[in-house]
């Protein structure tokens, strides 16, 4: 039992892979009628999926294939000329040829969906026995057919079912030697070619002539499940993450022991871990790489269908099919361009007669193309038809209530290219089986949004239009800019990135409601990050701002940050089950300092970004700091961990008359001045305290440009020239040794608080 499971996996297979391609010679074949390689090829996909599924019991799929075999046997003998109308047929004969190895596939049988496939074996007798589809008896001209060399006998059918156990043995048997002879044959054959073909060497070739006898049947290739790459290219994943963070502790050591001689050791040992771990990368990301062509080739047969739906004449260009991607992403894209194609042909490609009107060739031209730049595959649609009318978009999307009147007269050609991505927007006459619902366009948005890709739309009126796909090679590891807003931090697929400026904040404009920058010659639509994931504002930001400009199709957005830490390669983990659906994230990642950072789905970030409506400008004037008029409008800060010393500090700072706030340890001081709660004019940080000492406390409030002039007093009992160093390397502006007098410390105070 296990055996015939094994063979029927192997059927399946072999099955599928001979029509994957059938579609697309099927098409050619109706252009080239004559190619008797074509035909063969054809032919040859039919004989084996009849041969097979006869043996394995296949009953109603091996009578369809046979009556094809039948059509295509007396094409390749040229008794029958294939037409359109014929290839119709044919056509159809392989779509339930597939639909029955589905069946096959999911219920182990082709008898579960129950198709009654009389009617299309009956038009495919028919036209064997020479009548058209049409009903014509057009007759064949019959030519002189030349005998084929080496033509192979029939073989005879045998029915499985009338044979004993041991005679369905001895036929396997029969069957396995067969193909071995034939394989035998085929070996020999193309030995001999290489011989005869190799031009004669020196006296010493035979010497450098390597043996293949016994290596040339071996097979080249392994299948390998899916699950296991993928478990593969997880590990990858957590060792790029492990190289990442060797990165990090790296440079920490280096500034640490800078100048030791084991420094350059280690440089090597973590540069060479690092080339490694990117080549495995590469070279598991290549095992999960396909070629495109598994997409691009059904849709031949999909313009060809369309252009006769369409009473249209269509020819479809491919170049590029080799072009390789993550197998994730191949089952991504088919849906996206198959509405693309159908766009192009339904409204992009004129009928006959107005191409012809116009001064254009009677048949249009489609162009699918694919190319690698850089990380990314580029896929091109291309058609040499009408092209996009943005004065009629925008009509029409006015007409639907999509845009305002004042929106359309703003809208730049690109802009109004864009909203054929709107849902629901569509500017057919009537709704088809092919269009006129509005929904196909915008499905193709939403699906490469969701592969972190880009659209890009370049049209002329009257020449045709251009549809750029731009995709990322792999979904596990890509490219991010990392960017801080207050104190969190965020990666933005860089893909989705086109600039990054640093402007002053009297450049932000606000025009009804919005923020806007003028960059160059074009308005940029502003909105900080920290609004659109409503993160605490803690920290003003000074009179210069980050401003990351980010695009999806013909959209643009500026996103003001606080810093940019820079660019990293990141491997995308999932949210897992109880956070997935948060909008805006499309995932999280482990950075080299081992914290987890969240990545940015940019296209709902965008949409995110529309119902946030916060003056940026007259809020940074609003919390710039008031005008201190008086001693009590200062606020001093005191650190220390000892009850008593606090109270000494208390009163030597009476006669000032500051307000004064307390806290017992560095944690809870951090905690005060974060939370915007007091404005802090000075600090008097002790240096022994438990959670958090004086040195990191002063590290901490560093970090941050609001404070970086705030006045941090050290009021210590450590006295050594390297507690003082340390002290002024973490940002300390004043060292106070205990013990002191209360004057000292009063006009420490007085002094760094400009009270005269």
């Amino acid at each position: 039992m296990e055996d015939m499971q094994e063979i029927l996996e192997d059927f399946l297979v072999e099955a599928f892979e001979l029509v994957e391609q059938i579609d697309h010679d099927l098409v050619e074949l109706e252009s080239n009628p004559e190619d008797l390689d074509l035909l063969n090829r054809i032919f040859r996909v039919a004989h084996t999926v009849k041969g097979s599924s006869s043996f394995l019991n296949f009953d109603v799929l091996t009578k369809l294939t046979h009556h094809m075999e039948d059509v295509l046997n007396k094409a390749r003998h040229g008794e029958l000329k294939i037409t359109p109308d014929i290839m119709d047929v044919v056509l159809e004969s392989i779509d339930r040829m597939k639909t029955l190895l589905n069946s096959i596939r999911d219920n182990g049988n082709d008898t579960a969906i129950g198709m009654d496939i009389k009617p299309i074996c009956t038009r495919l007798t028919a036209i064997s026995e020479g009548e058209t589809p049409a009903g014509n008896s057009t007759p064949v001209e019959e030519k002189p057919v030349e005998t084929p060399k080496e033509e192979p006998a029939q073989e005879l059918e045998v029915d499985v079912n009338q044979l004993s156990d041991s005679e369905v043995e001895a036929e396997i048997e029969r069957l396995l030697k067969v193909r071995k002879a034939e394989d035998q044959a085929r070996r020999t054959k193309k030995n001999q070619n290489l011989a005869t073909s190799t031009p004669q060497k020196t006296e010493n070739s035979d010497k450098k002539v390597p043996a293949s006898s016994s290596g040339g049947g071996m097979d080249q290739t392994i299948r390998v499940e899916v699950k296991r790459l993928d478990h593969l290219m997880n590990l990858i994943g957590e060792l790029v993450l492990g190289k990442n963070r060797l990165l990090k502790i790296y440079d920490d050591v280096e500034e640490r022991y800078e100048g030791e001689k084991f420094l350059e050791e280690l440089n090597q040992v973590v540069s060479q871990l690092s080339i490694i771990t990117t080549d495995v990368q590469l070279a598991v990301m290549k095992t999960r790489m396909q070629p495109i062509a598994k997409v691009f080739n059904k849709f031949p047969r999909v313009v060809r269908d369309l252009s006769r739906d369409l009473g249209k004449q269509i020819e479809l260009e491919i170049s590029g099919e080799e072009t390789e991607l993550d197998k994730s992403i191949v089952e991504e894209i088919g849906d996206p361009i198959m509405h693309m194609i159908r766009n192009s042909c339904d409204h992009g490609v004129e009928d006959p007669a107005t191409r012809i009107a116009n001064g254009k060739p009677e048949k249009g031209i489609v162009q699918l193309k694919a190319y690698n730049e850089g990380n990314h595959i580029v896929v091109e649609i291309t058609d040499d038809g009408k092209g996009l009318d943005p004065n009629a978009l925008k009509a029409k999307a006015m007409e639907k209530n999509l845009i305002t009147e004042r929106e359309a007269d703003q809208m730049t050609d690109k802009e109004a290219f864009a909203l054929i991505f709107k849902p629901g927007f569509s500017t057919a006459a009537k709704v088809t089986n092919v269009s006129g619902r509005g929904v196909g366009m915008d499905v193709v948005k939403t699906n490469i949004e969701k592969l972190n890709g880009v659209i890009e739309i370049d049209s002329e009126l009257g020449k045709g239009s251009t549809f750029k796909l731009k995709i990322p090679l792999t979904l596990a590891i890509i490219q991010s800019l990392l960017v801080g807003t207050q104190e969190e931090f965020y990666a933005i697929p860089l893909a989705s990135v086109l600039e990054t400026v640093r402007v002053p904040v009297n450049d932000i404009y606000t025009i009804e409601g919005k923020n806007v920058l003028r960059l160059r010659d074009e308005v940029l639509s502003l909105v900080r990050l920290s609004d659109v994931f409503g993160v605490k504002q803690v920290l003003e930001s000074g009179d210069q701002t980050y401003v990351v400009v980010i695009g999806v199709a013909e959209s643009k957005l500026g996103i003001i940050v606080d810093t940019l830490v820079g660019q990293e390669e990141i491997v995308i983990k999932s949210m897992g089950e109880y956070l997935q659906n948060i909008q805006g994230i499309a995932g999280a990642t482990i950075r080299g300092d081992g914290r987890v950072t969240l990545i940015i789905d940019v296209g709902a970030m965008m949409d995110m970004a529309k119902e946030i409506k916060v003056d940026i400008k007259a809020q940074l004037e609003a919390s710039s700091k008031k005008a201190k008029e008086q001693p009590s409008d200062y606020k001093v800060l005191i650190v220390d961990d000892s009850k008593m010393d606090r109270t000494l500090m208390q009163k030597a700072l009476e006669p000032l008359g500051v307000s004064l706030i307390e806290a017992t340890n560095g944690a809870e001081a951090l905690n005060i001045v974060k939370s915007g709660e007091h404005d802090i004019d000075a600090m008097l940080i002790d240096i022994e305290m438990p959670r958090m000492d004086g040195y990191t406390l002063a590290a901490e409030i560093r970090k941050y440009s609001k404070y970086r002039n705030l006045p941090l007093i050290a009021v210590t009992s450590r006295t050594s020239k390297t507690d003082r160093l340390r002290g002024v390397e973490v940002g300390m502006t004043e060292y106070i040794t205990k013990p002191y007098s209360p004057e000292y410390l009063e006009n420490v105070v007085r002094k760094n608080l400009k009270l005269g």
